[in-house]
């Protein structure tokens, strides 16, 4: 397959190229052949890596159901995401278990891969569980991470752990050699979230959201990522984090900022009463909510969310570069996130407004 006369993004910055595929890349530059598609006009971008993404289309990972997954991944590929980590929710290990099977039971027949598996708690702190059920919450238990890694055929790629809590160190200095391990939900001060990091943790969970403000005299998990190299998340859905403070976030962080969805299943769904985690939630104008009005996750795609960054003044290098390559990169995903010989011939052709013109996985068109 060869692509040419796109502006394709190599690297962090976009050059007239050509691009010869399979399943992987084979070449990148001025190369000869007959176009079996033509880019003219348009972007060519590494499929997008949602590293934190519950579910959509009706759908929800934490459900275990197997034919769930399917229109999911189908989903995501319909916007641009070729690649995700299935996330799930704080609950039972009775619930999270079957879950797991199902997850590492799933391959795509068409549209995304899942690359893995984000559990998002229930290591997580009550006071800034968000919309985490407080019932299904525990404490660090290095044994419960390990019992549900093994039932997912040891898929987790990322675990997301509040470092206060009683027993964080020793479990981010024992899960960080698994898998990355990341700070959120948590009421970390700036040296109790030093004290994560130093202990293995390398990332945080959506950035702001689940976690002390970052002021001028106790900048809290914000401050302590920003020193200690840790790579961050962000909801650009324009509700959970205001457009000033993601121009902010990105001067402030770089190529450490990685998009994310958190998408629940009410992606791709109308408005209307959805559940999360056991948890009853409504959806108006797109904004997710518990019934007490708390901020739930997200509807959006992250092609929503590079299209939102670029909207509120981030450059488009910088939007894919947080929502490709990134994300592979926080969480070790070595053949994909990048146009490169070697790389999976995951792509994604946009024209000059960011709509989506074709989208291939694995070489594959979708």
């Amino acid at each position: 397959m060869l692509i040419k006369n796109g502006k394709v993004f190599v690297g962090n910055t976009f050059q007239d190229a050509d691009i010869e595929f399979d399943k992987t890349i084979s070449a990148v530059g001025s190369l000869e052949g007959t176009a079996d598609l033509d880019a003219s006009g348009c972007y060519v971008v590494p499929g997008f890596v949602d590293i934190h993404t519950h579910g959509a289309v009706g759908e929800d990972f934490s459900d275990g159901k197997p034919q769930g997954l399917q229109p999911i991944a189908d989903f995501y590929a319909a916007n641009g995401v070729t690649s995700f980590l299935a996330t799930t929710m704080t609950l039972k290990e009775e619930t999270l278990t079957p879950a797991m099977h199902a997850i590492r039971d799933f391959t795509s027949v068409h549209g995304a891969k899942c690359a893995g598996i984000h559990l998002e708690g229930p290591f997580l702190s009550y006071a800034k569980r968000g919309a985490q059920a407080a019932g299904n919450l525990h404490k660090p238990d290095v044994s419960l991470f390990d019992r549900l890694n093994a039932a997912s055929g040891g898929k987790v790629k990322l675990v997301t752990v509040a470092c206060e809590e009683e027993g964080a160190l020793p479990f981010i200095q024992a899960v960080s050699k698994t898998c990355t391990v990341s700070l959120g939900h948590t009421t970390a001060d700036y040296d109790t979230a030093m004290a994560g990091f130093q202990a293995g943790a390398t990332h945080a969970t959506h950035l702001y959201n689940g976690m002390p403000s970052f002021l001028h005299r106790a900048p809290g998990v914000i401050g302590a990522a920003f020193d200690s190299g840790a790579s961050v998340e962000l909801i650009c859905d324009g509700l959970h984090i205001h457009p000033s403070v993601i121009r902010a976030t990105y001067q402030l962080f770089g190529a450490r900022l990685n998009l994310i969805s958190d998408s629940l299943r009410c992606a791709g769904m109308p408005d209307g009463d959805y559940e999360l985690g056991g948890q009853p939630i409504v959806v108006k104008d797109h904004k997710a909510t518990l019934l007490d009005g708390t901020l739930a996750g997200s509807s959006i795609s992250l092609l929503d969310a590079v299209r939102n960054v670029v909207r509120f003044g981030l450059p488009l290098e910088a939007a894919v570069y947080a929502a490709a390559t990134a994300p592979a990169m926080a969480v070790g995903l070595k053949d994909v996130g990048a146009i490169e010989p070697g790389r999976a011939a995951d792509l994604v052709v946009l024209d000059k407004d960011l709509n989506l013109v074709t989208v291939f996985v694995n070489g594959q068109k979708q």
